[in-house]
């Protein structure tokens, strides 16, 4: 029952002005100043399920995701108690209401939360290069940087500490870096004979499919256990694998996500969206990375776009050509549109590249690193001296899928060659699995 009543226009002096910036800022602190109001609730806007009687509703729409940090806070952090804890998180780090981790476990009766471990981006998520220590200036915590001169947590960042939680929202793809530090702090909480609590988080683009070649398990930064590129578990279920393979005898605990199914795209858990690292902005970039990501070296995956991972181009390809060979190599859930741009930042930056912009038109039938495989055969074939087939191998790390695509070998066949690891991998994933 309250109503602002903002009256302007642009007409003077010379229909050259723009109020939508004053018109947002009214309607926000309008918005502040009602206190008392549940804005989450709109009465027929978002209906709860129980008002949802007259008419049909998906179940999925119904429902209301917790992450671990969620079920943390119902339980009033009882798992917690009496432990002195560093925590290894970002700005990634948030509950249903946005309220950070750092700030709910510091202020959590009971618990005393000593050190803060960031990851690759930093403990705010805006560095795009390797960085060092500092002090959190919120809480006067310090911050130890686990992608600088260390990745792992030294023994004398973890001896005043019972236990480590780690509290970051990954994105299903092998080689973003997260599950790399998850795994490696994993090891140095055994080792130093602490827990290990790791709060899940549901998986955005979701847990059930299963893309790429299978790595050997190395300790490479991008590609931390032996799994394919979308690999399909959560945060808690991949330390429960690595615990297990690795034989690491951590004391590992998963405070496990509520009403989530595997099946379940991130947008149907009404969490809010957080972007991951500075290029990772929204669902449909995630959905394409493990396919388009494995190209960002060679070319512009259109880092310094504003769509990331939804445009790639270099500026020796015909862009109309490249649209017509994909969008008749019988890919599906995808279309592709000739474009240029000018990526001002990583590869071919500041040079004007032609390409094509990715459409995803049925994400449950896309493969998205099918697509990043036929990318890389159509312009092998089209530009072999000019496209650098070799720098997709340190993400790709597959030395017979780059000979085949050399080859020209079909699509069919080169995903043949990884079908006896993948089923290999399914079998060893089961046990594991936290959620139906």
């Amino acid at each position: 029952q309250t109503f602002l009543i903002f009256l302007s226009n642009r007409n003077h002096p010379d229909e050259s002005g723009n109020v939508g910036s004053v018109r947002s800022k009214l309607a926000t602190l309008a918005g502040e100043a009602i206190t008392d109001y549940n804005f989450a609730y709109v009465p027929g806007s978002l209906e709860r399920p129980e008002e949802q009687s007259t008419r049909s509703v998906s179940s999925k729409t119904l429902k209301k995701a917790l992450n671990g940090i969620d079920v943390l806070k119902r339980e009033k952090f009882a798992r917690l108690k009496g432990l002195r804890l560093g925590l290894v998180t970002n700005h990634t780090g948030v509950d249903r209401e946005r309220n950070t981790t750092i700030d709910l476990l510091k202020e959590a009766p009971g618990v005393q939360l000593k050190a803060l471990f960031s990851p690759e981006h930093g403990i705010r998520g805006e560095a795009d290069e390797k960085i060092g220590d500092s002090v959190d200036q919120k809480t006067g915590l310090p911050v130890y940087s686990l992608y600088g001169e260390r990745r792992v947590p030294s023994p004398e960042q973890l001896k005043d500490l019972d236990a480590l939680v780690f509290d970051i929202q990954d994105i299903g793809c092998r080689f973003y870096t997260y599950t790399a530090t998850l795994g490696l702090c994993l090891e140095a909480a055994a080792k130093a004979n602490i827990k290990y609590i790791v709060l899940d988080r549901v998986e955005p683009i979701n847990a059930t499919s299963i893309e790429g070649p299978v790595t050997d398990g190395t300790n490479n930064f991008v590609a931390y256990h032996s799994r394919p590129l979308r690999y399909g578990m959560t945060a808690g279920e991949l330390a429960k694998m690595y615990n297990a393979e690795r034989k690491f005898g951590a004391d590992l605990a998963v405070v496990q996500v509520e009403n989530w199914t595997r099946d379940e795209w991130f947008d149907e858990t009404g969490l809010p969206w957080v972007n991951q690292s500075p290029n990772m902005r929204n669902l449909i970039q995630a959905t394409l990375y493990p396919g388009i990501g494995l190209h960002e070296s060679a070319l512009s995956v259109g880092r310094g776009t504003d769509t990331p991972f939804e445009v790639v181009g270099a500026p020796y390809i015909d862009d109309v050509l490249l649209a017509e060979k994909l969008n008749t190599a019988g890919l599906e859930g995808v279309r592709f549109v000739p474009i240029r741009f000018k990526p001002t930042y990583s590869t071919f930056k500041d040079k004007n590249c032609a390409g094509v912009f990715i459409v995803v038109t049925d994400r449950d039938k896309l493969n998205s690193v099918d697509v990043g495989i036929e990318l890389a055969r159509i312009l092998y074939q089209l530009y072999p001296k000019d496209f650098a087939i070799q720098k997709m191998h340190p993400l790709v790390l597959d030395a017979q899928t780059i000979a085949d695509i050399k080859a020209n070998k079909s699509l069919a066949e080169i995903k043949r060659a990884w079908a006896h690891d993948l089923l290999t991998y399914k079998m060893r994933r089961e046990p594991f699995l936290l959620y139906k």
